[in-house]
């Protein structure tokens, strides 16, 4: 699609005073030079990935050993760890982890909104010792101002705020990056709702220089965003410094289409679509109440 056309797909309401037609039509205009080399890059390469499947908050350090050396095994250098429920304890866990995983590799941190803000300052330059890139969500998705001020406290700490992933719409979007309230954008294929929403948002961060990171794990977040990235890389951002995006290890045997991870990064999809279609077997089987997993599991409850 030209830049003309693909810029008439986009709502600009309420985000003119950031992002006009015209400037993001010069966005995508800019990302035509060196497309063809980026396009070759990605089908030879990939998009950098990172894991979220070594430590989840729950998992015993022998468990967390066990993964962080299969997935050091299998060519992973960015490693998401879950923070927040106890210090001493994230201390620990982090420590391990980190020394598992040496210096020079990635390591980031996510809360999952546990933190009141002046606790999510004061909780993170206890962990800055570990380096974290990021703090994911370090307080409610819907504190922008909140947002604001951990991020300006955590500057001198060299550690950056993440969030977006329940960020519903455009203009939450431009609001945080007016703030100067996170470092790296989180976008979820499934909360903006459509490509349109995320192309807006996409060209966004572009005009701000933010990297964009996507949410994704859960049931087909995965394949669903591995075309986004692939398509701010070639078209938007030309960029990878700071990018990367997240890769969860489970339920991809459910889709048609699952996601190929190769030397920990996505590789760009062939298949026509959008990556969503689910194998009929699947749905079945899960669909309620008359499917085979339902039926066990009320049965369970029966008894």
């Amino acid at each position: 699609m030209d830049s003309g056309k693909l810029v008439s797909c986009l709502d600009f309401r309420y985000i003119t005073d950031v992002l006009t037609e015209e400037e993001a039509y010069e966005i995508l205009q800019k990302g035509q030079v060196g497309k063809k080399e980026r396009e070759e890059q990605m089908l030879a390469h990939g998009y950098p990935a990172y894991t979220t499947s070594c430590a989840w908050l729950g998992y015993s350090d022998t468990t967390l050993k066990q993964l962080c050396s299969k997935a050091l095994e299998d060519g992973w250098t960015r490693f998401k760890v879950k923070v927040g429920a106890d210090l001493q304890d994230d201390i620990r866990r982090c420590r391990l982890i980190r020394n598992m995983i040496g210096p020079e590799k990635t390591l980031m941190m996510d809360a999952n909104q546990r933190w009141d803000v002046p606790e999510a300052v004061e909780w993170m330059a206890k962990l800055a010792e570990f380096k974290p890139l990021w703090i994911e969500e370090p307080t409610s998705p819907d504190d922008i101002l909140g947002h604001a001020t951990i991020s300006k406290a955590l500057v001198p700490l060299g550690i950056g705020v993440a969030t977006g992933e329940q960020c519903h719409n455009r203009v939450i979007f431009k609001q945080l990056l007016q703030a100067k309230a996170l470092q790296f954008l989180q976008i979820d294929s499934c909360r903006l709702g459509s490509v349109n929403e995320s192309l807006s948002v996409l060209l966004m961060a572009k005009k701000f220089d933010i990297p964009v990171c996507p949410h994704a794990g859960g049931v087909g977040l995965c394949e669903l965003v591995q075309h986004l990235i692939v398509f701010d890389f070639i078209s938007v951002s030309a960029s990878l410094k700071d990018r990367m995006c997240e890769y969860v290890d489970h339920l991809h045997e459910h889709f048609k289409y699952p996601v190929i991870i190769k030397k920990a990064s996505y590789m760009p999809p062939k298949d026509a679509g959008y990556s969503t279609e689910m194998k009929e077997e699947s749905v079945k089987k899960h669909q309620y109440p008359d499917g085979e997993v339902w039926e066990k599991l009320l049965a369970a409850q029966g008894n």
